[in-house]
């Protein structure tokens, strides 16, 4: 019995003594991580953002009169030039209006003729009067002057009540006229039906305060086209007015076209306040911008309404020092430590600097083997690299992934250089907003 488990004991002492063997080296490598050389590189900055396409010019053709659509004499997508004749809307009340406009002015007329005639016998009667009285006070009572020219202003304030009458007939008349000029709708510029959202035989009707009336058609300049894009409110302070950008369109795969930023809206797409007051709670979502950009040569069959994706470039910088985007990462300041190459003096300044964050962000720098964690300033974001300010130099090899190894790495820590890093089979995957 005490041989056996002599030999039992001796056999899983054994045992230990293997696996110790076998794991100890594999674990005194340390942490597999992809490394890549810090570089100079040409960095192109740039906010990504989705939105449509739109014509530069457009027109929402609505009704200033309520009618039946009679005569529809145009289509969707065809060209049309200025003032050419788009639709008609049912004359009929418009005309019988004009006409008692006529009859009114006629009216009117004839009122003011009455009323200068009674005018012209008043003066005259008032005058003839006045010249007996002076000649002869005995021939014409005083009384009976003063009748005469009362008489006589009360027919001059007629003359001019008549004189009004007819400017009002007349201006009634203008109404009316313009009112019939209205039934028939002619093109407001040159440029093509884009869209029609009425039909021979339907009613149009005329917008309100609260309700915005019927759209007959919309004309837009297709030759001038611009796309309307969405930026998250923390990119917008990057985008300027005159900045290039690179447009894609989901309509035309594998080509890019070239354009600028116009206009940048001061107001966001959806006011704080009104999501407030629609959810009760605006604080946790994203407020967006719209940015306009005019593309400098839009491609023939380009629609509005298209589905858009824009590159705008806010910065270029040439021959800078970079690292990859992923290499990038952030540490608690009471886990950084200062390496032995540091100035203290210079680490206690960024320090104070700094004092407002809670974290540090920095790259890990590999020197023997060993990770570092060094504190980096970055400048511009490009596609994949980041514009490196200070804290490393071109030559240095820093941890580039996999992001689960950066994301645990400690200051000090072995590493050592995964296989397919090795083989040249490494790739760093990094995004870009």
């Amino acid at each position: 019995m005490r041989r056996s488990m002599k030999v039992g004991a001796a056999l899983i002492i054994g045992g230990a003594i293997i696996v110790a063997a076998v794991t100890l080296p594999k674990r005194n490598r340390g942490v597999e991580v992809r490394l890549e050389s810090v570089e100079t590189r040409d960095l192109v900055s740039a906010v990504n953002a989705s939105g449509w396409i739109r014509p530069h010019r457009r027109v929402d053709v609505q009704s200033d009169i309520m009618g039946r659509v009679i005569d529809l004499r145009v289509v969707e997508g065809q060209v049309v030039k200025k003032d050419e004749v788009l639709l008609r809307i049912d004359p009929t009340q418009y005309e019988a209006a004009l006409a008692r406009a006529h009859a009114a002015v006629s009216e009117a007329s004839a009122r003011g003729a009455q009323a200068r005639a009674s005018y012209i016998q008043a003066e005259r009667n008032y005058a003839r009067q006045q010249r007996l009285f002076e000649r002869d006070s005995t021939l014409v009572s005083r009384q009976a002057l003063e009748q005469a020219e009362t008489d006589f202003r009360v027919q001059k304030e007629l003359l001019s009540a008549a004189d009004f009458g007819i400017a009002q007939a007349r201006a009634s008349l203008g109404e009316a006229q313009d009112r019939l000029s209205k039934t028939v709708i002619r093109a407001p510029m040159d440029g093509t039906i884009t869209r029609l959202d009425v039909e021979e035989g339907e009613t149009a009707i005329v917008g309100t305060m609260n309700n915005p009336g019927s759209l007959l058609l919309t004309v837009a300049d297709l030759a001038a086209m611009e796309a309307v894009v969405r930026v998250d409110e923390t990119d917008v302070p990057e985008i300027a007015l005159g900045d290039s950008a690179v447009v894609t369109i989901d309509a035309f795969p594998r080509q890019m076209f070239a354009g600028r930023v116009t206009e940048i809206s001061h107001s966001s797409v959806r006011p704080p306040e009104s999501v407030q007051a629609g959810t009760g709670a605006g604080g946790g979502q994203a407020v967006d911008f719209e940015v306009v950009i005019t593309l400098d040569a839009p491609p023939p069959g380009l629609r509005p309404d298209l589905s858009a994706t824009a590159d705008v470039i806010t910065d270029a910088r040439q021959h800078v020092t970079a690292i990859p985007i992923i290499a990038l990462t952030v540490r608690e300041r009471g886990d950084v430590q200062a390496l032995p190459q540091e100035d203290p003096a210079a680490r206690a300044a960024a320090d104070a600097a700094r004092r407002d964050r809670l974290d540090v962000e920095g790259v890990f720098v590999v020197r023997q083997g060993k990770a570092s964690f060094v504190p980096i300033e970055i400048g511009i974001t490009g596609h994949e690299h980041f514009e490196v300010l200070s804290g490393v130099a071109p030559g240095d090899s820093v941890v580039a992934g996999p992001y689960e190894a950066i994301r645990s790495l400690r200051d000090g820590d072995a590493v050592r250089t995964a296989p397919e890093a090795r083989n040249g089979t490494g790739t760093a995957q990094t995004t870009r907003r």
